[in-house]
């Protein structure tokens, strides 16, 4: 599967902004999708991942309460819902998409960046 991520850009602290990922391709509702992020010298790290019918989704500890992952399988989308923003939230986002360990099909990355 292609996908294709946007909605990065330019926030305020406390300010919010959504992530959408368009994927191309068959089955989209079969692939467990996930975003990640990867901030200046840091490794890339697993931000939320949803089952392939929306009914299971996982936060990592940091964005839990803030970040809402959804997917809408009719328009083959995925997106990432992420309020009151902080400057550590700042960061390449990337979506990717798996049928089983390990991710498999990648984003090119939108850049997310918070101001304090």
């Amino acid at each position: 599967v292609q996908l294709q991520a946007s909605g990065g850009g330019l926030v305020q602290a406390g300010g919010s902004l959504r992530l959408s990922c368009a994927a191309s391709g068959r089955a989209f509702s079969t692939y467990i999708m996930g975003w990640f992020r990867q901030a200046p010298g840091k490794e890339r790290e697993l931000v939320a991942e949803i089952s392939g019918d929306g009914r299971t989704t996982y936060y990592t500890d940091p964005v839990k309460g803030r970040f809402t992952i959804t997917r809408d399988n009719a328009k083959n989308t995925v997106y990432l819902q992420m309020n009151s923003l902080r400057p550590e939230d700042t960061a390449v986002y990337y979506c990717a998409a798996r049928s089983q360990f390990p991710y498999k099909d990648w984003g090119q990355g939108t850049q997310v960046t918070v101001s304090s």
